[in-house]
């Protein structure tokens, strides 16, 4: 049984899809600006309304809560958001290991949102997104604001939590080098 399935599944501006991804397997997801892959990841995160089948581990997205769906799937964004002053505000305790996976230490707790760049936010965001052990990653360009190490560092990580966890990965990348170094299948969302 796949790790995340959309049957017939369709969102705003989006045709019907038909998609399964196993565990532990990553999809890249590649198409114009404005064609409808950040649509289609908040819809699966249930941010957005959408119709037809989507299931994690057989389980339907109707029997739950958005809290405890988006505890099994999640969504990390282009853009991270940010609420509070402190990054120890946003992280969950025992986060620690994954701030050193990330190239961070723990004093990282205690910086200022407002100072750090935007990779290190893009970087902390994805902590936080694992730090809740999610069993569907939905990744909106993770890497856009990265310089090539910590890119390879960021995918490095993701590939040894997908592995690790069992977790199905939906990637969201223009590279098309990095959609070969990361995923297992390729998808393309093309214009009408």
């Amino acid at each position: 049984m796949p790790k995340l399935r959309l049957e017939a599944f369709q969102c705003r501006l989006l045709q019907p899809v038909d998609l399964a991804i196993d565990a532990a397997e990553c999809v890249a997801l590649s198409g114009a600006s404005g064609s409808g892959k950040t649509l289609l990841l908040r819809a699966i995160a249930d941010l957005d309304p959408h119709s037809g089948g989507l299931r994690v581990d057989g389980c339907d997205w109707q029997e739950l809560t958005g809290p405890q769906w988006r505890r099994r799937v999640g969504y990390l964004p282009a853009e991270s958001h940010w609420w509070g002053e402190s990054v120890g505000e946003h992280l969950p305790r025992g986060a620690t290991p994954l701030l050193e996976r990330f190239g961070f230490t723990a004093e990282c707790l205690a910086w200022s949102v407002s100072r750090m760049s935007s990779g290190e936010r893009q970087r902390l965001a994805l902590v936080r997104l694992l730090a809740g052990g999610p069993e569907v990653l939905l990744l909106d360009e993770p890497t856009a604001n990265l310089d090539a190490s910590n890119t390879e560092s960021v995918e490095q990580c993701i590939a040894e939590y997908r592995r690790e966890q069992g977790a199905a990965v939906l990637w969201v990348s223009h590279d098309p080098s990095q959609r070969e170094r990361v995923a297992d299948r390729v998808f393309a969302i093309r214009g009408k």
